[in-house]
């Protein structure tokens, strides 16, 4: 093989994870786009049929040309992982969302500083909070009014809920304590010797936006988030009350 064709080889690989690349990108401006003009909960219900035909299509043209077996919209691969298996997949997906989010604010704030990452990634949480509520509902198979007994099992299907350890605590029929006793950001942070990371301007939107989109009858209240100051065993704490 030529040095010639080697290099029209390499250029083709990256033509195709580049197109992957712009793929994703572009369903995110659709995403993006969607929401502007109709409002979260419209996207979310777009998303939910067009992400759906979507992926079909892409799954399917992909297995022909690559030669890997489908059943139901899934890899038979995936399908024949074992629970421990799929159990490692569904963390490493988890860590590489964290990563990719960490990826994106360290960007912004290497180039603009940390206002405007801080900006930005509050924003996001706006978006991908209620977003992230209203695809776990589906997977669930909750009511449209979940209540608090479908919030505790939404929590637990967040992606950073394989990440961090979190965990509830019942304070009367019509409310709970949600902590976050284990941070992998925060942890990590006080491992390299620097303060807490101020994430209370997000999770006043991520919250409350989170809750809200599995009932909207659900209340958010901050009993502490960083910068506040916090117990050695929890980094941020969360009320939730059901008003009817």
């Amino acid at each position: 093989m030529s040095q010639d064709t080697k290099l029209e080889k390499d250029l083709l690989i990256k033509w195709i994870m580049d197109g992957i690349r712009r793929t994703i990108v572009h369903y995110g401006c659709w995403f993006r786009e969607v929401d502007y003009q109709l409002g979260i909960r419209k996207a979310a219900e777009i998303e939910s049929s067009a992400g759906d035909l979507s992926w079909n299509i892409i799954i399917k043209r992909l297995s022909k040309v690559m030669g890997f077996e489908i059943e139901d919209g899934v890899p038979v691969a995936l399908k024949n992982k074992s629970e421990e298996e799929l159990l490692q997949i569904l963390d490493a997906v988890c860590v590489n969302w964290l990563a990719n989010d960490g990826v994106w604010f360290q960007a912004v704030e290497n180039s603009f500083g940390m206002d405007y990452a801080k900006r930005c990634n509050d924003t996001c949480w706006t978006r991908f909070s209620p977003y992230e509520a209203y695809r776990i509902k589906k997977l669930l198979g909750l009511p449209e009014l979940a209540g608090l007994d479908g919030l505790k099992q939404a929590l637990g299907f967040r992606l950073y809920a394989r990440i961090n350890k979190q965990s509830i605590e019942e304070v009367d029929e019509k409310s709970f304590i949600f902590r976050m006793n284990e941070c992998r950001v925060q942890v990590a942070r006080k491992r390299k010797g620097l303060p807490d990371y101020p994430c209370k301007s997000a999770g006043l939107v991520e919250y409350p936006t989170f809750a809200e989109a599995i009932d909207p009858r659900i209340k958010t209240e901050c009993i502490g988030c960083p910068p506040d100051e916090h117990p050695d065993d929890w980094w941020c704490a969360w009320k939730f009350s059901l008003e009817e």
